[in-house]
């Protein structure tokens, strides 16, 4: 039976240590190779579309917005070059982020969390601040002298310490101006921020995300993938076996000696495994862990490692990926023998693909077919019928219709159901009652008010479907949506 247990009770021998452990700076060591060379890549890729897609013009006609992306708050539209959203399109959204997520997950089942370690924006961010850090202060050995030296405040050690900082926060600046850009005209909202007469609220955002990449990637670095971001939880849930994460292969690596004393073992017939125990592996990680003990959750999976290894192991004139990615099915396979096996054509990967291939599929189907002319009908309430004095009855309805080409349509609006019905829009003339016409300029939302009207003769004392149908005169494109008539 448990017991309880008085804190006051405790002696110093039941305490354990602190709760919390204080963080180890981390202090990553450059290395060349295939999988940096694979991150610096993706690195001026991601940077370069982030950077300078704002200025991207793009043409769609007179009175349009020119920039290729933007998120028009004021007018609710999102433009991403030829395509143009309305919020009654928030669907699109939708479909965009099952595909993320879905994608997400594929990534997770084929190359474990290769999102983090190459196209994660806090590790992307990150990986320039090291840059500016590397080129500034020197590399791993410098920085660490330097920060354990007893007397810091020389002047140029002072000097280091403020042009990387004032190049982060440059940086870090050009983050959240560059964000902003995409809510309204690049080079328009640019002069006015240089010439301090962007909207306030431009300065606000700049300031917050100047001052969130600025922390994150320069000072919490590491600890966001550890602490603050939830993905290494979950995917530890979506993996499987046949997942290939940055894996020590331990069935060629151990035992661990020096290159010397595994020659002699190896000259008496010894084992003697490949791994000389130099921590370089360990002093390349961002995140400072020994990718030896097996996986771990701080692992981002970046290859880093694998290329620090590699170098190593060519110069030592011993095989390569004695650190790769892999998994442990294949390090069992090769101890007994036999060839390792790769599956990334699974049934989770088929599925997810499938996933991804048919929403992907759904949306461009959509998009590809979707009418820019559009109608919404809402029956007027109180009263929802009124019988005139001719005996005839009266609806009234609210019509919508929204536009979404470029160039002003001419509408005409045809109501079917009730026998001999007739419409009247309240503040337009018509030269045809029956058959109301009416212009809608582009891009806009038009709101009328629709009053139809019909016999009691040959109309029941019931409601009754009643289908409005918009038709533009010029192009026959057509739209419709259907209410009640209903009798008082």
């Amino acid at each position: 039976m448990n017991k309880t247990v008085n804190p006051n009770e405790l002696t110093s021998d039941d305490n354990c240590g602190p709760l919390y452990a204080a963080r180890k700076k981390i202090y990553p060591q450059s290395v060349s190779g295939t999988f940096r060379r694979i991150k610096w890549g993706l690195m001026a890729f991601c940077l370069g579309i982030y950077y300078l897609l704002p200025f991207v013009r793009w043409n769609r006609g007179l009175g349009a917005p020119s920039q290729a992306v933007l998120i028009d708050l004021p007018n609710s539209r999102f433009y991403f070059f030829f395509i143009e959203l309305w919020p009654q399109e928030v669907y699109y959204f939708t479909g965009l982020l099952i595909v993320a997520a879905v994608a997400l997950f594929l990534m997770n089942s084929v190359g474990g969390r290769i999102w983090c370690g190459y196209l994660c924006p806090q590790t992307v961010w990150t990986d320039l601040f090291y840059a500016v850090e590397r080129l500034i202060e020197g590399d791993r050995r410098e920085r660490m002298k330097k920060d354990a030296s007893s007397d810091p405040m020389k002047l140029e050690r002072i000097s280091e310490i403020v042009l990387k900082h004032s190049i982060w926060l440059l940086i870090a600046w050009w983050t959240g101006g560059a964000w902003v850009l995409y809510f309204n005209d690049a080079p328009t909202l640019v002069k006015e921020l240089v010439t301090f007469q962007a909207p306030m609220i431009a300065y606000a955002w700049i300031g917050i995300l100047t001052t969130t990449t600025y922390v994150l990637a320069g000072y919490m670095r590491e600890q966001v993938c550890v602490y603050m971001c939830p993905w290494p939880r979950i995917q530890a849930a979506l993996t499987d076996e046949w997942a290939l994460n940055v894996t020590y292969r331990y069935d060629r690596g151990e035992k661990r000696t020096s290159v010397k004393k595994a020659a002699e073992l190896r000259a008496l017939g010894e084992h003697a495994g490949d791994c000389v125990d130099c921590y370089q592996c360990v002093a390349v990680c961002p995140t400072g862990i020994d990718i030896r003990n097996g996986p771990q959750l701080e692992c981002i999976q970046c290859g880093l490692c694998i290329d620090a290894c590699d170098n190593v192991m060519t110069k030592i004139g011993r095989p390569t990926r004695l650190i790769g990615y892999d998994n442990d099915i294949n390090i069992h396979r090769r101890q007994e023998g036999k060839a390792p096996v790769y599956r990334i054509v699974r049934a989770r990967t088929v599925v997810y693909s499938a996933i991804i291939a048919a929403v992907g599929g759904i949306m461009l189907y959509t998009l590809a077919t979707r009418s820019l002319l559009d109608v919404n009908v809402l029956h007027d309430r109180n009263p929802v019928a009124v019988r005139l004095s001719d005996g005839s009855i009266r609806n009234a309805y609210t019509v919508r219709l929204l536009n979404k080409s470029g160039y002003d349509r001419v509408i005409a609006i045809d109501v079917n159901g009730p026998v001999n019905v007739t419409v009247h829009v309240v503040g337009v003339d018509s030269v045809t009652p029956d058959r109301p016409m009416i212009v809608i300029p582009r891009d806009t939302t038009s709101e009328l008010r629709l009053l139809v009207t019909a016999p009691a003769e040959g109309n029941p004392e019931k409601s009754i479907p009643v289908r409005f149908h918009v038709t533009d005169i010029g192009l026959g494109e057509a739209a419709s949506a259907t209410d009640n008539f209903v009798s008082p």
